[in-house]
């Protein structure tokens, strides 16, 4: 790619192009030399961002005034700490909670990947504190009835089958290991995962679809919310 890139409408060809080649060139010789294809995609990104947050407001208030650069993560990796020492994510990504990309909290997150099987939407909780993880165990003990009533929701069920993130070995120390509810309570993270296609991304209106594909998260992320935010 030179020259910029034409995007245009809701079209994210450009987008999954550039990230396709950063995969392929992911240093950072290539990088300066297409920073200017790089920021024509972080335009229009945002501009797509906005649209979600704005279509989410609706049946999720608490994302109201809401911008996209509270929620966009940077693409620069962290190396310090890691093996890993290529300097660029290969995907963008969004956290949409009411503190933005707050990526502890309860929330939504969205994950435009050149990757297979790492594109997609996740809803719900990401490396809690002990003391919240402790928490949010004890919340889902003693309400079970309506944690598997929230989790048997069609929608949910259907669209986001399974768990996704850390899961322990064996039930947590101070737990019976034949606890009834230890499938949840092996669960170091509360998250449930929607892998999409590309195909998905070629609709102008994608902001729309993906605003309806996150709706049935909400009981999920506002049980656990309400789990974290209730008095002792």
């Amino acid at each position: 790619m030179s020259g910029g890139l034409s995007i245009y409408g809701g079209d994210m060809a450009e987008a999954f192009r550039f990230l396709d080649s950063l995969s392929a060139n992911n240093n950072r010789q290539w990088f300066q030399q297409h920073k200017d294809d790089y920021e024509a995609v972080m335009r229009h990104w945002l501009v797509q961002l906005q649209r979600l947050i704005d279509a989410m407001s609706e049946w999720e208030p608490r994302l109201s005034g809401l911008t996209a650069k509270q929620c966009a993560y940077r693409i620069y990796r962290d190396t310090r700490f890691s093996p890993d020492k290529t300097p660029y994510k290969v995907y963008l990504s969004a956290s949409f909670s009411p503190r933005g990309r707050m990526a502890h909290a309860p929330g939504y997150y969205l994950q435009l990947d050149s990757r297979p099987g790492e594109l997609g939407l996740y809803g719900g909780v990401w490396c809690p504190e002990s003391a919240v993880l402790a928490k949010l165990r004890r919340a889902v003990v003693d309400n079970i009835e309506e944690w598997e009533e929230l989790l048997s929701e069609p929608q949910l069920a259907a669209g986001y089958p399974g768990w996704c993130g850390v899961t322990l070995k064996t039930v947590p120390k101070g737990w019976p290991r034949n606890h009834p509810q230890a499938e949840y309570l092996r669960l170091k993270d509360f998250g449930k995962f929607m892998p999409l296609q590309r195909e998905t991304f070629a609709d102008p209106d994608w902001p729309l679809h993906v605003a309806g594909m996150f709706r049935p998260l909400k009981p999920l992320v506002d049980f656990l919310q309400y789990s974290i935010d209730e008095d002792v």
